[in-house]
């Protein structure tokens, strides 16, 4: 059976910058098969195109060349919804208020809106909290949010731009665990861009490895580890070193190429 939900072939873009036009290449050829309910990794050094990637899937840039479809879609439900690293939430409404936005502006009911929106925001347990404002919370209990809002929208797919990268050691790994967890409960498909080997063992089903700029498809690793997962376990340690292997000279080749 063709699991297959999204298909990119041969994607590329390129950027013109400036007032002079220049033409620098940000993706080239890339080819990938996203499957129903995966967690897959975006990984590659600074600069490789990941989040031009990620932005081309979430229909907010257009590549320059190549295709990308979706082989999957359930009438008008929305394809995909990003989480940020920013968090982008309103800081005039509350947690509630900020989960029932998509819903809202598709004039769902209130009535189911809120009903959802209430289980949402006890999925990512910030029940109690519902009637504060962003400003009242931490960082990670607004990513929280911005979690639980980009649900409410019911997506076939759901794109993370290193949503971790600006909290705490401590806060991104208790996230971490908990990505994995709301993952697995809802049964939705992943797509998230890192720039860090552990997070990706750590979460990833399959890590994409992006060459430096113009960004491709390296190698695609596959984590068939249970969870949830340790990094100091024999075949993770194992996975951050074959990752490590592939990245090395990727990253000594962006470093170069800003000389």
């Amino acid at each position: 059976m063709d699991t297959r939900l999204l298909e990119l072939r041969d994607v590329t873009k390129i950027w013109s910058i400036g007032r002079t036009g220049e033409q620098v290449p940000a993706l080239s050829s890339i080819d990938l098969d996203v499957a129903r309910g995966e967690f897959l990794i975006l990984l590659g050094p600074s600069g490789c195109g990941k989040s031009t990637l990620l932005q081309i899937i979430a229909g907010l840039e257009a590549p320059s060349g190549g295709r990308l479809r979706f082989l999957r879609g359930d009438g008008g439900r929305k394809l995909t919804s990003m989480v940020f690293q920013e968090y982008a939430l309103f800081p005039w409404r509350t947690v509630l208020e900020n989960v029932v936005f998509g819903p809202e502006v598709r004039k769902v009911p209130r009535a189911t809106r809120d009903v959802e929106a209430q289980r949402l925001v006890e999925l990512v347990k910030l029940r109690g909290f519902e009637h504060r404002y962003p400003h009242e919370l931490s960082g990670g209990m607004r990513q929280r949010v911005a979690l639980a809002r980009a649900l409410a929208n019911d997506p076939e797919i759901l794109l993370f731009d290193e949503p971790l990268a600006a909290l705490d050691a401590q806060t991104r790994r208790v996230l971490q665990d908990e990505l994995a967890r709301i993952w697995a409960e809802t049964g939705k498909t992943f797509i998230y861009v890192t720039h860090s080997l552990q997070e990706a063992v750590l979460l990833g089903g399959r890590i994409v490895v992006m060459t430096a700029r113009p960004g491709r498809v390296k190698e695609i690793i596959d984590v068939r580890l249970p969870r949830p997962r340790s990094l100091t376990g024999r075949q993770e340690a194992e996975i951050l070193e074959r990752l490590d292997e592939l990245l090395r000279d990727e990253v000594k080749r962006t470093m170069e190429s800003e000389r």
